[in-house]
């Protein structure tokens, strides 16, 4: 029986906010993600990297402004540091788990530029804090210096704000259509991917913007020809009425049940609702079937036990 591809995309919950809380939570992903190839897909993980990319910048700018003679390092560079850092722990994570079950299958990781439109709207409006806090004199001197956009944050101070375009190619989709096979378990766009764009000539050049990882995890399983793709968080399933007394737990939704909800306000725009987005986007372009439950429960999310399955009008 042919195996089947699925794109899995990690929450922050199978992640660390520290290297040494990393290296100690992949150990338990490794196992999930093991679990998921010897039941017999083909496994293309993807992941965020919210906090990693954020300690980078912080790092980076910190050292930059304090006598550290450490020079300024743009975005998509700290965004290409916590792809290979977050890349080489899963990779190294998943390697051990394989080795200790005794698998031949193996493990690699590609660090993946993600083709952006310089043109896209979020540009304009860019919402995505980055960085260290600056008081309002000090924002506005850096803002004049570099053009940049500094917001207040939550009363915390003044932050960089990046925006967050949509995603339109992979870059380096032909590399992962020849890595991804029955023996290798890729991992991709990391953090969404390093956004770039591209000019008139075709030359690629590195942006400071953070795409969003679920929309990249969508785009990647539209490319891949992927038979699912499978949302891992901190909930075993979706619910509608969050937090009050009436709260529903969701089995399946069919795409215009996803959207009636949505109308009505029922996800959280930074939690839930990129999600569903993104697995709308997945189940309307490719016409396959979207999950999105827990890392615990993704062997049984698969399997149909639970989890929220997201499904086209016509499977319902």
């Amino acid at each position: 029986m042919e195996e089947k591809k699925i794109v899995v995309a990690l929450g922050g919950n199978a992640l660390g906010n520290t290297p040494e809380e990393q290296l100690q939570l992949v150990t338990k992903t490794a196992s999930t993600i093991v679990d998921l190839a010897q039941e017999g897909y083909q496994v293309i993980v993807s992941h965020g990297n919210g906090p990693q990319v954020g300690m980078i910048h912080n790092a980076m700018s910190f050292s930059h402004q304090n006598g550290g003679n450490t020079p300024e390092i743009p975005f998509a560079e700290c965004g290409a540091m916590s792809q290979g850092y977050i890349g080489y722990h899963l990779q190294q994570a998943i390697q051990n788990e394989l080795k200790a079950r005794h698998s031949k299958k193996n493990c690699c990781c590609l660090v993946t530029q993600v083709v952006v439109d310089e043109k896209d709207p979020a540009f304009n409006h860019p919402t995505k804090p980055v960085g260290i806090f600056y008081s309002k004199e000090e924002a506005q001197r850096l803002m004049e210096e570099t053009g940049d956009v500094y917001k207040e944050d939550a009363g915390r101070g003044y932050r960089k704000v990046v925006a967050s375009p949509l995603p339109i190619r992979i870059q380096e989709l032909p590399i992962l259509k020849a890595l991804v096979n029955p023996e290798t378990i890729v991992i991709t766009i990391g953090g969404g991917g390093i956004p770039v764009i591209e000019d008139e000539n075709g030359q690629l050049k590195g942006v400071s913007a953070v795409i969003d990882k679920d929309n990249a995890s969508a785009r990647l399983a539209i490319d891949m020809g992927a038979d699912r793709l499978v949302i891992l968080t901190a909930v075993e399933q979706v619910s509608i009425h969050f937090h009050q007394d009436n709260q529903e737990y969701l089995n399946e939704m069919t795409v215009s049940e996803a959207k009636q909800y949505i109308e009505a306000g029922e996800f959280a725009p930074g939690s839930m609702l990129p999600k569903m987005e993104a697995c709308l986007r997945f189940v309307e372009e490719s016409g396959k079937e979207a999950l999105i439950t827990s890392l615990e429960k993704a062997k049984e999310g698969l399997a149909g036990k639970t989890g929220t399955r997201i499904v086209p009008e016509e499977a319902a």
